[in-house]
């Protein structure tokens, strides 16, 4: 009797290989759907971010205690942005949609929100130095971003 050299594959082999490329090619297309769905995000979070440390830089630029002789009212009382004049005039200061200094929503910015409120709170975070911390938050559609920064009276 003569062997006879075989060539090919079975077709169980056939099947056992077409499953495992199936699922191989599955967990990659699912894997690239999520990481096209959110190429995005990285922007709208740069967004976000810019806009949180605009709002915070203008808090920390202004005074750490009203000006003597100042007539100014913060945001709690009604007071306009444009004439805050210390960092207490912003504690409880929302906005929505995000405005500019003097009241004027900001086109392409609907969608966010300085929400929740700014916090300007005393700190004793720094040794024999009064301070006070700033946190502003900024909603948008990839979600809510805080940013916190200090202001003392130096």
């Amino acid at each position: 009797m003569t062997k006879r050299l075989q060539k090919g594959f079975t077709l169980i082999e056939l099947l056992i290989f077409i499953v495992v490329v199936g699922v191989g090619l599955a967990g990659i297309l699912s894997v690239m759907n999520t990481v096209v769905k959110s190429s995005a995000d990285p922007m709208v979070r740069k967004q976000t971010l810019a806009v949180a440390e605009s709002l915070l830089e203008e808090i920390l630029l202004k005074g750490y205690a009203k000006p003597s002789g100042s007539t100014v009212v913060g945001f709690s009382s009604g007071g306009s942005r444009a004439l805050y004049d210390c960092v207490d005039d912003y504690n409880n200061y929302t906005a929505n949609p995000i405005t500019d200094v003097l009241g004027m929503s900001v086109a392409g910015l609907v969608n966010y929100s300085i929400s929740p409120a700014i916090v300007v709170a005393s700190s004793a975070d720094f040794t024999g130095v009064a301070a006070k911390k700033i946190t502003v938050s900024v909603s948008g559609p990839g979600g809510t971003l805080s940013l916190s920064g200090y202001r003392s009276n130096y």
